[in-house]
């Protein structure tokens, strides 16, 4: 069984901050428009794919699901912090906000038509990402799609606080090549059709639409 430990440092740190890291993040309406083009065009993969729902793993308090909702597609939220569902479901009284890990999403095989990783992964420790991409592909219907959003970099092991508000948190985050990345998924079983790398000052952003086979 792999370590997941950490999760409960991720959890912690974010119940800590929720309330201002809710406050703070821009709903999808506000994003450039290369990332708001991005998120349409994996609405529109899924929407004509007809595999099912989609679920935002790491939705913190809904925001983005409630995009993708409003962009046609039957979307539901999972984050490791009870604090972040408890806001989601307050904000959002109409969709479905459930905690868990995207380690070991409590779905069945072939589930979902889509999956949202929305800067969700980069907690989790590079050993562990493998673990990861097979959970998403197992609960992948074939044809299903997902789309990856993260830093990526040279391989950078980041500890740092995650400062929200009054309320500072430890925590842990990665940065691996974009390249790494694609072959961790590769390796799944997955297959990467379309990879965007953005260069904002905050540091490289990754954007890869990846999909099953069916």
């Amino acid at each position: 069984m792999p370590d997941t430990s950490y999760l409960s440092a991720v959890r912690e740190s974010y119940d800590t901050v929720a309330a201002d890291y809710a406050a703070s993040v821009k709903p999808p309406a506000e994003l450039d428009p290369v990332s708001r083009a991005m998120l349409a065009a994996f609405a529109e993969l899924v929407r004509d794919s007809g595999r099912g729902p989609v679920a935002d793993v790491g939705c913190g308090p809904g925001k983005v699901t409630a995009h993708l909702a409003g962009l046609g597609l039957s979307a539901f939220g999972v984050d490791v912090s009870p604090k972040m569902i408890e806001l989601a479901r307050k904000a959002h009284p109409d969709l479905r906000f459930t905690v868990g890990s995207m380690t070991a999403l409590e779905l069945g095989d072939h589930e979902l038509g889509g999956i949202l990783a929305y800067y969700s992964t980069h907690h989790t420790p590079p050993e562990l990402l493998r673990v990861v991409f097979a959970e998403f592909h197992r609960t992948l219907a074939p044809g299903g799609y997902l789309m990856l959003v993260c830093r990526v970099g040279k391989g950078e092991h980041l500890s740092r606080t995650l400062a929200y508000g009054d309320h500072p948190a430890p925590f842990e985050s990665y940065r691996l090549p974009a390249d790494r990345i694609s072959e961790l998924l590769e390796q799944t079983g997955l297959v990467v059709t379309a990879r965007l790398l953005q260069g904002p000052a905050e540091g490289t952003v990754g954007s890869f639409m990846v999909r099953r086979p069916e």
